[in-house]
């Protein structure tokens, strides 16, 4: 189930502001047919001020034949390394007015100024429609002035949000080379440019812009314009990623191999760490867009803060660009603003990067990239991740996906989310078969892929962590030994206004089998979250596993496809809906869920047993051997999958006789490996290694009375190497069924199981 794309915001259409006067811009003109003024552009009419591109389509042609890139290194955010040239190459020579226009900003005035209308290119001088002022893109600097008394300029680099960026020398520190941030003419309004330099002062984080100091310079000479600010900044050499969205489109270089994606969610970790910094500084950064973000060497950073404000500030002009603004934000403007909006234009920066990366990754994982950009761009904010760290997590679990999936080598991560548990999702192939297999009226019982049924499954999935910031948080996670009736009572007894309390009594009477008391408090956690936890995730996963215990395997599989959504970096919710899609019947998409999680860490047994499960389905003994026997020793399924593989080589797939059997070489291998699984308390002899040898020789049986079986496998070149093999087998398997027999709890067993002794004993040869 892929999630939609949300719909662009609608724009309207240019009009001007006579009521009487419909449809004006028909005509293609661009101005009123009724009173001759000129009509009003989208962004005059909603108060929105339209931020520029930083550099500039203009410069990012000319200069972008001048990078060159070499590959990224092996480390999961590496990224392709950036050579730039000279700095003095990037600097501009030609005085263009900026395209698109610019905000025009004299007293908060938000009309963009010097537009360029029905291909003619736009004025650098002029009057704003709106408010009348003059505006002037002309740059008041020229190379070789020194400003502040310090910094010697070198030229122009671009016109940014509110002004000309320019390159300069700091003559008091051995000509390093800095960026002089300015105003584009000096009536501008000086309040966004006093708020960025405040903000950036504060700030120090290796993915933003850093200030280094800001001076004051004299007007124009021979003119009355009053002293003009300069921001003095790092000057960051490197390609923006509009650049880099170029690239990737062209297919070029590193930006045109596999690995594209890969970049995209390592661009958006990168960023996602500076926008967690200012969030936590209480800023926000309103202006996100490729053109923002700036990609040198093998780094990303943070450009041009002219639109960053406060979170407490609802009174400013809003900047930014449109198709990268939440929707709320182009509605309520300021007040729209949140750490919600900002993730919102960062889900919108991957988007425009990955729209361009042509074939989608492999298996599942172009899926959870899909649903992790659709979660950053959900219309309501409440949907979307709860800050920029959340989101940052399931980047990196996707990326993981996606790098694992790729090469076939696991990229494993603890989640922060879920708990592993030692439960296994496998009702019966990974254990030991008990004495009951034996009594059960018939000696050819078909091996269980085990398939667990819906009901138990809530118990085999992995368990979520508590909330830390919940305030039962320290409770839960202290180790208990209490039954889970016991715990349900002690909770209850605890007195916090707990929602994670709640959630973990809904758990303990799943246990217990209580339906209708899970259901009760499943609610009560929910009545005690916002807006009925609808945006909460942990609310869907405990009504997939209520909906699981309750046998609506359907209903659960909607419910974890919400935590996919949710949480698209995540083990647990796929696990769950592979077994959901295994138990209706849909191998292919069991096959893909299942896959992800095994490809990513091979620790996860119980993705490597559902795709045993599906191997066996398909008759391949082989297939599912040899992705148990892939499970690593560190894992706590690891002694499970080993059993598993040695009932697999040993079993008997089909029911038919003389169908299903294994060949000599499967039978020969489970026989070779029986000794070394870690069975009866590492005990080399013991009433499980019994049951499971016996459980070998008899299909052993099967197979040497079977018609296909070749005649050198009964004499002399069979299982153990004899004249007569039938007669070794049933020897064996006749001492075997004595042995377990000694298991038996009642006289009845006891008699049944000396009956089938006697039963395969082989005859005399006297």
């Amino acid at each position: 189930m892929t999630p939609q794309s949300p719909q662009a915001p609608h724009v309207p259409r240019a009009d001007c502001d006579r009521p009487d006067c419909q449809g004006c811009s028909a005509d293609g003109t661009g101005f009123c047919r009724v009173t001759g003024h000129a009509l009003r552009t989208p962004t005059e009419a909603d108060g929105l001020a339209e931020s520029p591109p930083t550099a500039g389509t203009h410069r990012r042609r000319v200069t972008d034949r001048l990078f060159t890139v070499d590959p990224a290194g092996d480390g999961l955010l590496d990224l392709p390394v950036v050579h730039a040239p000279s700095p003095g190459d990037l600097v501009v020579t030609d005085r263009y007015a900026p395209p698109g226009g610019r905000t025009c900003g004299w007293a908060g005035c938000t009309a963009v100024v010097g537009r360029a209308y029905a291909g003619q290119p736009a004025l650098t001088t002029g009057f704003c429609g709106r408010c009348g002022h003059p505006y002037d893109f002309t740059p008041q600097l020229s190379p070789g002035d020194l400003v502040g008394e310090q910094y010697r300029v070198v030229g122009c680099l671009a016109n940014g949000g509110l002004g000309w960026v320019y390159l300069a020398e700091d003559i008091h520190l051995e000509q390093r080379l800095v960026a002089l941030k300015g105003l584009i003419h000096a009536g501008d309004s000086l309040g966004a440019l006093r708020v960025e330099r405040d903000h950036l002062t504060r700030l120090d984080h290796p993915r933003i812009v850093r200030i280094i100091n800001y001076v004051t310079h004299p007007g124009l000479a021979g003119t009355d314009e009053p002293p003009v600010d300069y921001i003095v900044m790092e000057f960051v050499n490197g390609m923006s990623l509009s650049q880099v969205r170029d690239r990737i489109g062209r297919r070029e270089g590193p930006f045109g191999e596999e690995r594209v994606f890969e970049y995209v969610l390592a661009y958006g970790c990168h960023i996602l760490d500076a926008l967690d910094h200012l969030h936590r500084e209480g800023l926000l950064y309103c202006d996100l867009k490729p053109n923002n973000v700036m990609h040198h060497g093998d780094r990303v950073k943070l450009i041009d803060l002219g639109a960053t404000r406060t979170v407490d500030d609802h009174e400013s002009p809003v900047m930014g660009a449109r198709p990268f603004m939440a929707p709320e934000v182009i509605r309520d403007l300021a007040t729209g603003l949140s750490p919600q909006s900002d993730l919102y234009s960062a889900g919108m920066t991957l988007r425009a990067l990955s729209d361009e990366a042509g074939p989608r990754p492999p298996g599942l994982a172009g899926e959870s990239y899909e649903r992790a950009v659709a979660r950053a761009v959900a219309e309501e904010p409440l949907a979307r991740y709860p800050g920029a760290r959340a989101m940052s997590e399931q980047l990196r679990g996707v990326l993981r996906e996606i790098r694992s999936l790729r090469t076939e080598h696991e990229h494993p991560e603890p989640s922060t989310l879920f708990t592993p548990t030692a439960a296994l999702l496998d009702a019966s192939l990974g254990r030991v078969p008990p004495l009951a297999r034996w009594l059960s009226g018939g000696r050819r019982p078909v091996l269980d892929g085990g398939l667990p049924a819906p009901g138990r499954v809530p118990l085999d999935l992995p368990v979520p962590s508590p909330d830390p910031a919940d305030p039962a948080a320290m409770l839960l996670l202290q180790p208990t030994t209490s039954g889970p009736r016991r715990l349900v009572q002690q909770l209850e007894a605890a007195g916090y206004g707990s929602v994670e309390i709640r959630l973990r009594q809904c758990r303990a009477s799943l246990e217990l089998g209580e339906l209708d008391e899970a259901a009760r408090y499943l609610t009560a956690a929910r009545h005690a979250l916002d807006h009925g936890g609808l945006y909460d995730w942990r609310i869907q996963w405990h009504q997939g596993l209520l909906s699981l215990a309750q046998g609506e395997t359907d209903t659960a599989e909607g419910s974890f496809d919400r935590v996919y959504s949710d949480l698209p970096g995540e083990y647990a919710p796929k696990l769950a809906l592979g077994y959901c899609a295994e138990h209706r019947g849909d191998p292919d998409s069991a096959e893909r869920y299942y896959q992800a999680v095994w490809q990513r860490n091979r620790s996860q047994g119980s993705a490597a047993f559902g795709l045993a499960r599906l191997r066996l389905a398909d008759g391949d003994r082989t297939g599912a051997v040899a992705l148990l026997s892939r499970v690593p020793e560190v894992s706590r399924h690891h002694d499970a999958a080993r059993t598993a593989c040695v009932r697999i080589l040993a079993g008997r797939l089909r029911a038919d006789a003389g169908r299903g059997l294994p060949v000599l070489a499967e039978l020969t291998e489970a026989l070779t490996r029986l000794p070394e699984l870690y069975l009866d308390e590492g005990h080399r002899t013991g009433p499980a290694r019994d049951r499971l040898e016996a459980e070998i020789l008899d299909v052993a049986l099967d197979w040497i009375r079977a018609e296909s079986t070749p005649a050198a496998d009964r004499t002399g070149g069979g299982l153990f190497g004899t004249a007569d093999e039938e007669f070794a087998i049933r020897t064996r398997l006749e001492a075997k069924l004595r042995g377990l027999a000694r298991q038996a709890s009642t006289p009845a067993d006891l008699g049944a199981l000396v009956d089938l002794a006697n039963r395969v004993r082989p005859k005399t040869r006297f």
